[in-house]
């Protein structure tokens, strides 16, 4: 990652104050660890603060409060909240990258589609009847958009992507390659003889503003009704959300997480990695589910923190914990009681 830039043009940019000199150049972001000269970094995590003290990097973003134990090499950028400046400075970088326009000859649109100014269309992308795309959408190759389907401005899908028909995607959004909105809902009506009957799922899904979603993971369509991903909502690769999901305003989940039908997390939730949600089910606003949390029933209560399968209160999990480890020992110990008893 490649940039030329002064610390003080840096600490300006993310409202930093230098503790050093202001005038050296800055050419690339760097890991704390591998920092070398001209290199920017920063710390925001305890685990790393022996590497503060050896970084080799010329400037380091760090926390107004953070205390210094020995002297450091490295300028300091002080500001009130080091990851969301760095990722504020990732965000302006991207931003001064060589911007992709224009429409290639390679790519298909039904000339019943129409699209915004300053969009980008690489090549063969499919571009179905009767849609509508933004101003400043990027579709990168072999992206499909399904019929009727609609895209706000400055959102972008990546190579591979694949829109069914009929689907809302708002603006702002980032759908990461490989990923699928909008395929069928996994509704089978049993019949007889062990034969499973194909529900026609004719519902579609609406993506509202903000959000992004991994790459490989997929959106089913609603059986009737809607799929609803709320605005704001992080989702991580290879996340499975089933038909007529609904996920709440700003919640976030990590990978190979799966969401069964018809369930419902409220806001500001946070998910961790294989999670797994069963159908027709509820989720309070802000629950914390721990990784590979199993979740069966409702969840009434807010801000609950669970972990375990069946997902219990993370507390009691914690103690639980300790005793599976002593389960050997403890058999062993009863064991040898009941012989004691039985003489």
């Amino acid at each position: 990652m490649s940039m030329k830039f002064t610390v003080k043009q840096i600490a300006e940019l993310i409202s930093g104050k230098v503790e050093g000199d202001e005038n050296q150049q800055l050419i690339r972001l760097d890991k704390i660890e591998e920092g070398q000269e001209g290199g920017l970094t920063f710390l925001a995590n305890a685990k790393y603060i022996q590497y503060l003290y050896t970084t080799k990097a010329t400037a380091c973003i760090v926390a107004d409060d953070f205390v210094l134990e020995q002297d450091v090499k490295t300028t300091l950028i002080r500001v009130s909240e080091p990851y969301t400046a760095f990722a504020k400075l990732l965000a302006f970088y991207e931003s001064i990258k060589s911007p992709k326009t224009g429409i290639s000859k390679m790519a298909y649109i039904d000339e019943s589609a129409k699209l915004g100014s300053d969009c980008y269309v690489a090549e063969f992308v499919s571009i179905g009847k009767n849609c509508t795309v933004g101003n400043n959408v990027k579709l990168y190759p072999h992206v499909v958009i399904g019929d009727n389907t609609a895209i706000g401005d400055n959102t972008t899908l990546y190579a591979g992507v694949k829109v069914y028909d009929s689907m809302r995607i708002g603006q702002n959004c980032i759908i990461h390659a490989g990923t699928v909105i909008g395929a069928d809902g996994f509704g089978f009506a049993p019949q007889q003889d062990n034969i499973y009957q194909k529900v026609a799922q004719i519902g579609n899904v609406i993506i509202e503003d903000n959000v992004e979603i991994g790459a490989n993971s997929c959106i089913d369509r609603a059986t009737i009704g809607s799929t609803i991903i709320r605005k704001g909502v992080k989702l991580d690769n290879f996340i499975q959300v089933a038909h007529n999901v609904e996920i709440g305003e700003n919640t976030v989940i990590a990978a190979l997480t799966g969401i069964a039908g018809s369930s419902k997390l409220g806001k500001n939730c946070m998910i961790g990695g294989q999670v797994g949600i069963s159908g027709h089910i509820k989720l309070a606003d802000g629950v914390k589910l721990g990784a590979q949390s199993g979740v069966a029933n409702n969840i009434n209560t807010e801000d609950a923190i669970l972990i375990g399968s069946p997902a219990i209160d993370a507390s009691i999990f914690r103690r639980s914990s300790v005793v599976f480890k002593k389960l050997p020992e403890l058999l062993r110990r009863i064991d040898e009681l009941e012989k004691k008893v039985s003489k």
